[in-house]
């Protein structure tokens, strides 16, 4: 079992170590992301996400280096979300770390819901309120 917790530990080091996704995300990620799922036949989902709900409360030191990498996605978001705000392309009527927190835990929740589903309807509600309210154009 010791094993198997640090063999997790070493993959999701190795699989996040490029934050360059996080900027790349907004506004056409979404869409890239769920190409790829729809691919393989909604099956697949996101590793970290996986790892979370499987094996967070059987290791305490899996589940603080899975909340290391949430936090570490975090980061990237707000700053992206902080410099839309700034530039008037974002909404600035809520903090970036706590939009980028409030996307992030929205986009895992969708991708489980579309493992169970087997099909895009919870990515499409994702992206269709998504884009509708946070990344609406500002006038």
């Amino acid at each position: 079992m010791r094993r198997k917790y640090s063999t997790a530990i070493s993959l999701t080091r190795r699989s996040w170590s490029n934050r360059l996704w996080a900027t790349s995300l907004l506004p056409h990620g979404p869409d890239i992301i769920s190409g790829v799922l729809a691919d393989d036949k909604w099956n697949r989902g996101c590793l970290i996400g996986d790892f979370s709900l499987e094996t967070a409360s059987q290791s305490e030191l899996l589940r603080e280096r899975l909340d290391a990498i949430f936090q570490e996605w975090r980061s990237p978001f707000a700053l992206c979300i902080g410099e839309a705000q700034a530039a008037g392309e974002i909404d600035s009527a809520f903090d970036p770390l706590d939009l980028a927190e409030f996307l992030l835990a929205s986009w895992e929740g969708a991708i489980l819901r579309m493992k169970v589903e087997r099909g895009p309807a919870a990515l499409e509600r994702f992206k269709k309120i998504a884009f509708q309210t946070i990344f609406k154009e500002q006038k």
